[in-house]
């Protein structure tokens, strides 16, 4: 793992007022990047945190290598940390409803006027438009921007089996952070930067778009696609195992049948091109499903790698745990749940000079760097056992947190 002040963004102060998966996720990746993030969350704690059922693993996965600042930002005290906090910050990355940071004095023109070199994030449903007032979740963009009915059946829309919109949504806002960073080397000043969940479903099919716009069809879902290779299937071992195989070019068409001595087929001048056995599909797919029965899954993938050919175990998210190239080299990081258990969760999937990005922090309790924050901006040991007497700060007495 790189040592802090080797990493990227060590330096860049970020403030994090964020919950669920977009928003985290965002600051988890400028968090692993080597920014110092800190996370406000309210003194009963992020409700990501209690979440259970598919969000249990929602705070676990985002929010490691960051501080927990538990402040009643409704408070004028709690509200005056938070400000100075913000004075500091290179970054503020907020994801509630429209308007919310706005009543609550923390939106961009009152930071802005405080601290006009901040880049302000947010992170929306909707960007500027007629829809920019609503609220939405990952599954309501999915549905409203036809992913939803890219991955499902024709009569059945089905959401993609991660928070992909969440995720990739929070990504973009990292670029646009990381952009506006760096306009802000010649500029002086910073400025607001909005990434959504709806355009960001709609970037992602762009491609289906264009490909109507391409062949005049409207596409199928890609549960029922017209495939556009002749071997890209799921076929079984000998075990009833299932594998993955891709044949995408007439060089790994020929790989193939030299690697499983399928002569007969290497030699039909009718399948020397992929247009023509996309066109033989019928008596092709029988032939090679056969093939693959007789084998075993293990000497099928072993020698589907041999020849080059792309191909996959069809794999739940717990074989992750014990992957091994997942488990070389930093691919997995350890962290310490709130119920004590340790686990390991994939790493950002990036290298710098061959090496990947590590754990700087575990998971914070709530609240846990409070102190060290409130200390960090001015206030006094009294000052901060005040605030926690009187609720507005959660954290560990001064007597308790000397350390």
């Amino acid at each position: 793992m790189a040592q802090q002040e080797q990493l990227p963004l060590a330096g860049i102060k970020v403030v994090e007022f964020t919950h669920m998966v977009m928003g985290p996720a965002a600051g988890g990746i400028l968090a692993d990047l080597g920014a110092e993030v800190t996370k406000v969350e309210p003194c009963q704690g992020d409700n990501t945190r209690r979440l259970r059922g598919s969000g249990a693993g929602y705070f676990a996965m985002y929010n490691r290598n960051k501080r927990s600042l538990a402040l009643d930002l409704k408070s004028k005290e709690g509200k005056d940390i938070a400000l100075r906090l913000v004075d500091e910050a290179d970054v503020v990355i907020e994801n509630f409803r429209h308007g919310a940071m706005d009543r609550l004095g923390l939106g961009y023109a009152d930071l802005s006027a405080r601290n006009p070199r901040l880049v302000y994030c947010s992170l929306k449903g909707f960007l500027s438009g007629p829809y920019e007032h609503r609220t939405a979740l990952d599954e309501v963009t999915q549905m409203m921007g036809g992913l939803a009915y890219m991955t499902g059946l024709p009569d059945r829309p089905l959401r993609a089996g991660t928070s992909v919109v969440d995720i990739t949504g929070g990504m973009f806002g990292v670029i646009a952070i990381l952009s506006a960073l760096q306009q802000r080397q010649t500029s002086g000043r910073g400025q607001q930067v909005t990434s959504s969940l709806f355009e960001t479903t709609a970037y992602l099919v762009g491609q289906h778009m264009a490909q109507q716009a391409v062949t005049g069809e409207e596409p199928p879902p890609m549960s029922v696609r017209r495939s556009a290779w002749s071997v890209y299937d799921i076929f079984l071992s000998k075990e009833n195992e299932r594998v993955f195989v891709g044949v995408v070019s007439d060089t790994l068409w020929r790989a193939f049948c030299e690697e499983f001595d399928l002569d007969e087929l290497a030699n039909d001048p009718a399948l020397s091109s992929n247009a023509g056995r996309v066109a033989a599909r019928d008596r092709l797919i029988p032939q090679i499903s056969a093939l693959f029965a007789s084998l075993s899954k293990n000497e099928m993938m072993a020698r589907l790698d041999r020849a080059g050919i792309p191909f996959a175990p069809i794999n739940k998210p717990a074989d992750l745990f014990d992957d091994p190239q997942l488990n070389s080299a930093g691919g997995l990081i350890p962290v310490t749940l709130e119920n004590g258990i340790e686990t390991q969760l994939p790493a950002l999937p990036v290298e710098f000079g061959g090496q990947r990005l590590g754990l700087r922090r575990d998971l914070p309790e709530i609240g846990e760097h409070s102190v060290e924050v409130a200390r960090s901006l001015g206030l006094t040991d009294e000052q901060i056992d005040a605030l926690i007497e009187q609720g507005l700060l959660l954290g560990s007495q001064r007597t308790e947190a000397a350390n």
